[in-house]
């Protein structure tokens, strides 16, 4: 299935939406590349040791979620430009945490398991068994235990899912994939009375807080932008790394089409989507971190073979113009990424020279969408 074939309405109003942003031209991979290169270096230079506890409202440890994600982006960014910096620094980053979880291998916390993706990749490259024991063991658990309802915030999902993925194929065994299944499901029909996903509008409330009766102030549901985008980014990477005949794999397709519709109209004239995604007047404005995954999840689909290039480049590009042209200062800082939270009103205002609370999964959504962006065909 691929939006060529759309009918009806949504597909005219797609086609319109393409053809309004199509003057703008998808970057050259030179400077995509320079882009990301700048925003990293940044970033590394910030932090040079990875190890380093982070201090915000409390000290934490450096490989909770917002580090994780940022090593999300930057082995994908070492996919495509193999500095060994990059490699070195991920590396650097587990061993200073024994390869380790921040709760102990007994958590089931998602947030707590998100390091294990960057863990796995980097175990693949160099399979020294210290580098997935820890996260092997607590995620086995989770497998061999009779619980399903874990992922009660829709984020929990691109935290962990890509990990029971990751384990089902290094481990050549389905039970991953099935628990995986069983608690995505949970989150998706079940969580906050009938579920997280409202097929009607192809979008997810962040959690059982904001299921109706909750309504933004113009009466609308409360459609919170990074929430959905860490459900696309969910999808996007399980259905990379799970077989083609995996099973299960025609739901998270037929999902990941459906937030596919649904995004488009909602982007900004400027390239970005609102924090609120059916309220623009509840914090509107420019907004990097559901930009930078919404493209990224775009950009993959493109590259795959699931949305139509023509319809979907357009859209890409000018979320990637408006992001490297706005939200990236000259010294690679970024600008536009709302703080931690679950809800339009965090981290505001959400400014140009706003610094959030956490420095990390901003960057790590900007290298995912530009490391997509960047294997598109010109």
């Amino acid at each position: 299935m691929i939006i060529k074939s759309l009918t009806g309405s949504l597909g005219l109003l797609l086609v319109v939406f393409s053809l309004s942003t199509q003057a703008q031209k998808l970057p050259q991979k030179k400077d995509i590349l320079a882009k990301m290169t700048l925003a990293n270096a940044y970033f590394m230079a910030s932090w040079p040791d990875p190890g380093k506890e982070i201090v915000t409202n409390k000290t934490r440890p450096s490989n909770i979620w917002t580090r994780a994600v940022y090593y999300e982006g930057l082995m994908a960014l070492y996919g495509i430009d193999k500095q060994k910096p990059y490699y070195d620094y991920a590396v650097d980053w587990g061993n200073k945490h024994h390869w380790g979880l921040r709760s102990g291998i007994k958590t089931r916390n998602a947030d707590d398991q998100c390091c294990g993706q960057t863990y796995i990749d980097l175990y693949q490259i160099d399979r020294k068994p210290e580098r997935l024991n820890d996260i092997k063991a607590s995620v086995d658990a989770m497998v061999n235990s009779d619980k399903v309802d874990d992922w009660n915030w829709v984020d929990a999902l691109q935290m962990a899912m890509p990990v029971f993925a990751q384990l089902s194929v290094l481990e050549k065994d389905s039970k991953y994939l099935e628990k995986m299944y069983q608690i995505y499901m949970y989150s998706k029909t079940k969580h906050g009375g009938n579920g997280l996903y409202n097929p009607k509008d192809g979008l997810w409330w962040r959690d059982k807080d904001f299921v109706p009766p909750y309504k933004e102030p113009n009466g609308k549901d409360c459609y919170w932008s990074r929430g959905n985008g860490w459900v696309v980014a969910a999808l996007v990477r399980v259905l990379d790394i799970i077989p083609k005949d995996a099973p299960h794999r025609d739901e998270y397709k037929k999902t990941y089409l459906e937030m596919m519709k649904a995004l488009p109209p909602l982007q900004r004239p400027d390239g970005y989507w609102n924090v609120s995604l059916h309220d623009p007047a509840n914090f509107g404005g420019k907004e990097l971190t559901g930009t930078a995954l919404f493209a990224y999840g775009m950009a993959w689909g493109v590259n795959h073979g699931l949305l139509d290039g023509k319809t979907y480049t357009p859209i890409i590009t000018k979320a990637w113009n408006a992001m490297a042209t706005e939200s990236v200062h000259p010294n690679g800082f970024l600008g536009y990424v709302q703080g931690t939270g679950k809800e339009p009103k965090e981290g505001q205002p959400v400014t140009y020279d706003s610094k959030p609370d956490f420095d990390d999964y901003g960057l790590g959504c900007f290298l995912l969408a530009g490391t997509e962006l960047y294997k598109m065909k010109r």
